[in-house]
């Protein structure tokens, strides 16, 4: 009776392959379905728009480690990533790295067809309007084909000296102790690392495990390091935004 049952369990995990094959396939036909629109590099360098953001524009200049810690809509990848364009165009640093732990890919990366860089490109929807808005269309892409801009995993990081450059590493309540270890040893001359996450969205399976407020415990206090707790009420994306957050953290009945 066991082999039935092995094969059936052999059947869904190549459906399930499937699935995630075909999910991949249909995102990459839809977004070479939209025409590429050109689009010009901001101008002006980005001016912070809330107390909070002033708050951590001011430990990018001071500090070699930023937290930003808060909720979503909060504008905490989207300012780091202006300044680091910035800095990128000022030619003080040679890359920008972007990273965040591989557990929101539900199968795992190795089920995702194609090379490392092809497998991670999902980690960079998020960030690339806000490159394109820094950048323009045309530079973002250079950078991405030149390996200026490098979005890599949060475990290939280890044994890697990251120096030069920038990085932003996003989703973070989701990285373990031992993840935030290997991640903040890399750091290398002339680097800067702003480290944002939620703790209130923290992944089921990483529960107490999360590193992100161990970390800011270990160092939060160092000289170079910089945290800066964003609120509520400074959600920049949206008032309603705004309140579907409020909604989720004070329970039902809300409105």
């Amino acid at each position: 009776m066991s082999k039935p049952r092995k094969s059936v369990a052999r059947q869904t995990r190549r459906d399930d392959r499937a699935r995630v094959r075909n999910d991949s396939k249909l995102i990459a036909s839809a977004d070479r379905s939209i025409p590429a629109q050109p689009t010009a590099a901001r101008k002006e360098p980005a001016v912070p728009k809330t107390p909070g953001q002033k708050r951590y524009d001011a430990g990018f200049k001071s500090s070699d480690i930023v937290f930003g810690l808060g909720p979503a809509g909060t504008g905490k990848t989207w300012f780091a990533i202006q300044r680091a364009a910035e800095a990128l165009k000022a030619k003080t640093i040679k890359k920008i790295y972007v990273t965040r732990p591989a557990i929101e890919v539900g199968e795992g990366m190795g089920f995702l067809p194609g090379e490392l860089d092809e497998k991670f490109a999902p980690y960079l929807i998020p960030v690339k309007e806000a490159f394109v808005e820094a950048l323009g269309a045309g530079f973002y892409e250079y950078c991405l084909k030149a390996g200026i801009i490098e979005p890599v995993p949060l475990a290939f990081i280890r044994g890697r000296t990251l120096k030069d450059a920038w990085v932003i590493a996003d989703e973070m309540q989701n990285a373990t102790k031992a993840e935030f270890k290997a991640f903040l040893t890399r750091i290398g001359e002339n680097a800067k690392f702003v480290i944002n996450g939620d703790v209130t969205q923290t992944d089921e399976k990483i529960g107490r495990n999360s590193g992100l407020m161990d970390a800011v415990d270990r160092i939060g206090n160092h000289s170079q390091v910089t945290v800066v707790t964003f609120t509520r009420a400074e959600i920049v994306r949206s008032g309603l935004c705004q309140d579907i957050v409020e909604a989720y953290e004070e329970g039902f009945g809300r409105f």
